[in-house]
């Protein structure tokens, strides 16, 4: 399982992330999507920690936290939808 961090400052990078989860446990790995055209971040992230024990603790302490100016919010991420496409579109499943 991983941990979504939301409403992030655009100025925050793997390493910072890297260095604020580290408080609650190993980290195994961190994604910072960024938007294909500008390359700048999204505004979120996706944290996977060591234990879901560590992810608990660093969810609970860390949710509403002010961050660089913000309130971020960090939960459990839900698993990604499969999308399907017709030539190229997007089409909505019902």
């Amino acid at each position: 399982m991983s941990i979504y961090v939301g409403n992030l400052n655009y100025e925050i990078d793997q390493e910072d992330l890297n260095e604020v989860f580290t408080e609650y446990g190993t980290v195994k790995q961190v994604h910072l999507p960024t938007d294909r055209e500008t390359g700048r971040p999204r505004g979120f992230a996706f944290v996977e920690m060591e234990s879901e024990a560590n992810e608990d603790k660093a969810i609970e302490a860390l949710n509403g936290a002010e961050w660089m100016e913000r309130d971020i919010k960090v939960n459990k991420a839900r698993p990604r939808e499969a999308k399907k496409t017709f030539a190229g579109y997007r089409v909505n499943q019902f």
